[in-house]
């Protein structure tokens, strides 16, 4: 009969005894070469793509505004004029506008917007110094003073001028708003072209909506402003993280029982003054003007510190909070008796990175490698976004059948659609194209982002198997560290590389065709958003919740695997088998100590990011005098509060994933220890007296026993891991003894 947790027969056979495994095989060959080939081609494919990106795209295009004449301002012979005006302004106010900032009017770069009000008709000689800036380079003065009114049908300057401020490099009306009235300039009206009074009102059907996108830029150039006021001190607080990860688990090496019960307590302190603090911020807003107005009320404000002067804000994060608290409490009370279990893991996990010290240091390797995965795509879809050419349309003043049609400004004077349209104009109208290459645009970004998903997993994938095989290597150690190779990291990744690239682009393969469908069904219940039905919504959260559930069975699986590829060094189908039917054999142990621990590691994070995100807090809002005088004046404080949190979780998270490794590689390793050996002087367990006496349920719940009951017990332990045909041979073998030995006696 199998042990408590072990299921034999459908979920596999258990390892048998090998006196000569050592741990991590080391004449292995290369497995999944296929899938290696086809990888390698994928990543000279991506190359190609960055070259003819990086050949074609002119990120210019995405940095500076476009004249109609598909010129970059303040770009070449531009240098001098940085600045996008527009004629008319008033035809600006297509939602599509927003986006693609190329209105249906003329648009010529300048050195800077005009700041008076100004209309062609009425420019004297003086005035037109002023205004020529903002006319084409074909103005004349003369031709202005002798017929105004033809003039002003040419097309060649603006009719109106109105005072304009810069805002993303363009132009655009100065509106304001004073005891209710909305003003333009210092004015509620200004003149039209024929001179005629317009209320000021008028523009902001014009600007509405291009104001909530200058607002949201207004927002992005703050917290840009406050990023270039208080970088180094984020990267100071980034540095504290670091420093903080290191010696929780340096001291885990050596305390890591105390260290676990520290970290539980000190998580548990961290949320209980979080919860005392947003209570004394709430008690503190009672009978304060306007504090007691309700979130849906407010609704959505650009200005976030609006919301932390409202009672009801500190009362959801106290909630919150609270909930949190009573989960982790309630958690630690159901599982006071595993974590003991657990501490056990983390023990033997410190002692093993104690002697895999560089490993501590490995996920800098990792995270170099993805920030050039990251680099690379991100450049590569700039530059394919910009590889459009120039599309000039056809727009007009008045009825033309050739509104809107395609044209070229270069023989625009002498074509047939002007003789039809005398009052149309040729202009830029945005970034496209009609040829092959244009057209496999939208392939190529797909291709971008598959790669981009396939080489970020793939090196993630690449850190898990050489820790493994490191941790590895110290387990199946009979002799610590002295059985141990010298570069324990160093030889695991050469492995790696060497023997099983094709396994780790295979796994790395399925866990990103599976995300790429989850993004594709992000993208499509965005363009479906509010022209679906509820049976569609419906399917479409059910599909992205199963890819969901999917995606992180994989992930849990392809760890696993590479573990088992990292000790055996077969391919990734086989490997995956076995870990996954080692951990059924085992199952019960996995959802106890494997979730314990890393419900642990997680509390460790958890309390790196509180005390470094509640430094923060107190530094960058300036609540404490110490730094009234040091810590930089914020539009927004909590922007680089909540960027020093996600920063700080990434880095210990980065850290602690490494104990995590280790400890799922150790377990794996104790599985199998466990089915290969039986813990007699013939067949010793490789795991250490300490880790063997808490988790073997033998070892301490059984009592002591003389030396022929614990030989019994142990023959009784043997034959119940062994299988049903080891049984029927074993029996074999004795009736052949008994028989010899009948024989044997009778001729004596």
């Amino acid at each position: 009969m199998p042990e408590e947790g072990q299921y034999y027969g459908k979920h596999g056979e258990p390892r048998k005894y090998d006196p000569t495994f050592k741990g991590p095989i080391h004449n292995r060959g290369c497995t999944d070469i296929v899938c290696c080939i086809i990888f390698v081609l994928a990543i000279l494919a991506y190359i190609a793509v960055g070259i003819l990106a990086w050949s074609q795209g002119d990120p210019r295009k995405v940095i500076y505004p476009t004249d109609s004449r598909g010129q970059f301002c303040g770009q070449g012979e531009l240098e001098s004029k940085p600045l996008l005006f527009y004629f008319n302004i008033m035809k600006c106010a297509s939602p599509m506008v927003l986006l693609t900032f190329q209105c249906p009017t003329t648009q010529i770069c300048v050195e800077k917007c005009p700041t008076e009000f100004k209309t062609l008709t009425l420019v004297t000689a003086s005035d037109w110094p002023m205004y020529k800036p903002f006319c084409k380079e074909s103005a004349d003065v003369q031709n202005l003073l002798a017929n105004k009114v033809e003039f002003l049908k040419s097309g060649v300057c603006p009719g109106v001028l109105i005072p304009s401020t810069p805002v993303f490099r363009r132009c655009l009306p100065a509106l304001s708003k004073n005891k209710g009235e909305i003003m333009v300039g210092e004015a509620t009206t200004f003149p039209d072209e024929s001179g005629k009074q317009i209320n000021a009102k008028e523009l902001v059907p014009a600007v509405k909506n291009v104001s909530l996108a200058l607002e949201a830029r207004q927002v992005v150039m703050k917290i840009f402003e406050d990023y270039t006021k208080s970088w180094y001190w984020i990267l100071l607080c980034l540095v504290m993280a670091t420093v903080l990860s290191l010696i929780f688990i340096i001291i885990l090496r050596f305390l890591a029982g105390i260290m676990v019960w520290v970290i539980i307590a000190l998580v548990i302190l961290v949320l209980g003054y979080g919860i005392f603090h947003c209570y004394m911020e709430y008690a503190s807003l009672e009978g304060k003007a306007g504090a007691d107005v309700t979130l849906q009320e407010l609704g959505l404000q650009a200005d976030f510190t609006i919301y932390l002067q409202l009672r009801q804000t500190w009362l959801v994060f106290m909630i919150i909070l609270a909930i949190v608290e009573v989960i982790i409490i309630l958690l630690l009370i159901f599982l006071r008796k595993r974590i003991l279990i657990a501490i056990a893991l983390i023990k033997e996990a410190s002692k093993a990175i104690g002697h895999v010290m560089c490993s501590l240091f490995y996920p800098l390797f990792t995270f170099l490698l993805l920030a050039v995965v990251i680099a690379y795509w991100a450049v590569t879809a700039v530059f394919l976004s910009t590889s459009n050419e120039p599309v000039y349309k056809v727009f007009n003043k008045t009825d033309c059948k050739h509104s809107t049609e395609t044209c070229n400004p270069d023989n625009y004077s002498t074509s047939e659609m002007l003789k039809t349209c005398p009052d149309s104009e040729c202009l830029f109208a945005y970034y496209g194209g009609d040829t092959v290459y244009h057209k496999y645009l939208i392939g190529l970004q797909f291709y971008n982002v598959f790669l981009f998903f396939w080489c970020a997993n793939f090196v993630i994938a690449l850190g898990q198997m050489t820790l493994a095989g490191a941790f590895a290597s110290y387990y199946w150690a009979f002799v610590k560290p002295d059985d141990m190779p010298s570069l324990p990291i160093f030889s695991a990744l050469g492995r790696s590389l060497r023997y099983h690239t094709g396994t780790l682009a295979f796994g790395s393969l399925i866990l990103s065709i599976v995300q790429v469908i989850r993004v594709l069904l992000e993208y499509l219940d965005h363009k479906l958003k509010g022209a679906h039905n509820k049976f569609t919504k419906f399917l479409l959260c059910c599909l992205k919740c199963c890819f969901w559930c999917l995606e992180k069975f994989i992930k849990f699986l392809n760890r696993n695997a590479y573990i088992m590829v990292a000790i055996y060094g077969k391919n990734f189908c086989t490997s995956a088998r076995d870990a996954f039917f080692l951990l059924m054999r085992n199952i019960i142990r996995v959802a106890v100590l494997n979730n314990v621990t890393d419900f642990l590691l997680f509390l460790g994070k958890l309390l790196v990011v509180g005390l470094v995100g509640i430094f923060a807090f107190f530094f960058f809002s300036g609540r404490v005098k110490a730094f009234e005088d040091t810590a930089p004046h914020l539009h927004y404080y909590w922007v680089s509060i909540l960027t020093v949190v996600v920063c700080s979780y990434i880095i210990a998270h980065g850290f602690f994933s490494v104990y995590s490794m280790c400890v799922d590689t150790l377990f794996l390793c104790f599985c199998e220890d466990l089915e290969r050996n039986d813990g007699s002087a013939s067949r010793p367990y490789y795991m250490s007296p300490t880790l063997a006496e808490i988790l073997l349920k033998n070892k301490t719940e059984d009592p002591p026993a003389s030396q022929d009951e614990d030989d019994g017990t142990q023959q009784q332990q043997q034959a119940k891991e062994e299988d049903e045909e080891d049984k029927e041979e074993e029996e074999d073998i004795i009736l052949i003894d008994e028989t010899s030995v009948d024989k044997n006696t009778s001729s004596n």
